[in-house]
């Protein structure tokens, strides 16, 4: 079954949504300089409200592993996401398993992912250093293609209710990571958008095993 991770949680209301829809993983933006930047302290009160099958996940961009380290034991995360320019000799030094945002568009080929070890899941997503994702822009899909038929990777950038059947069709990732996509305006999600979502991933779930 398609792995979905929705991104950008900042409310209850919204992590209990998406928990109840089918994700999988949830998303908590620790970087002060997105617009879904949410207080690790706050986070950890919506964390302890999720269900057990819920892996909560810290999105972290080139701050200190140290940081990282303190935030992951006190949210109680399941997973860390890098979104910046981390290293694999920097990822060494976090304790969690780890998610590794590679940027796909002019340049990138099939082997981007390869200089990361098994263990780091990698996520494709749109380059932009100034954002670092939630931008609402697509990647290049027969890239996005290539890297995932070497590896099992996720799949973010721009992903929508309306073109998720499609970017999951011709990427075949092992999950998507969706944000900006089911949301009202940047860390408030849409509800209605989320139970679209999981619609479409349950058709495409359905016509995979009948």
């Amino acid at each position: 079954m398609l792995l979905v991770k929705i991104c950008g949680i900042t409310r209850l209301e919204d992590a209990e949504a998406a928990a109840a829809a089918g994700a999988r993983a949830l998303g908590f933006v620790f970087w002060p300089e997105s617009p879904r930047f949410i207080d690790p302290y706050r986070a950890r009160a919506i964390v302890a409200a999720l269900p057990p099958f819920v892996t909560p996940v810290g999105v972290f961009v080139n701050q200190a592993a140290e940081y990282v380290n303190a935030v992951s034991s006190l949210v109680r995360l399941g997973a860390v996401q890098l979104h910046g320019d981390e290293t694999v000799e920097y990822a060494a030094a976090i304790a969690r398993p780890i998610v590794k945002a590679i940027a796909v568009g002019g340049g990138t080929t099939a082997r981007a992912a390869d200089v990361w070890p098994l263990r780091v899941m990698p996520l494709l997503d749109v380059h932009d250093p100034l954002r670092r994702g939630g931008t609402g822009r697509l990647v290049d899909w027969t890239i996005a293609a290539a890297i995932a038929a070497r590896r099992r990777a996720m799949l973010a950038g721009g992903l929508t209710p309306d073109n998720a059947a499609e970017a999951i069709a011709r990427v075949r990732p092992f999950g998507i990571d969706v944000s900006s996509g089911v949301e009202r305006s940047p860390g408030i999600k849409d509800h209605g958008r989320i139970r679209a979502l999981f619609e479409v991933v349950h058709d495409i779930d359905h016509a995979a095993r009948s």
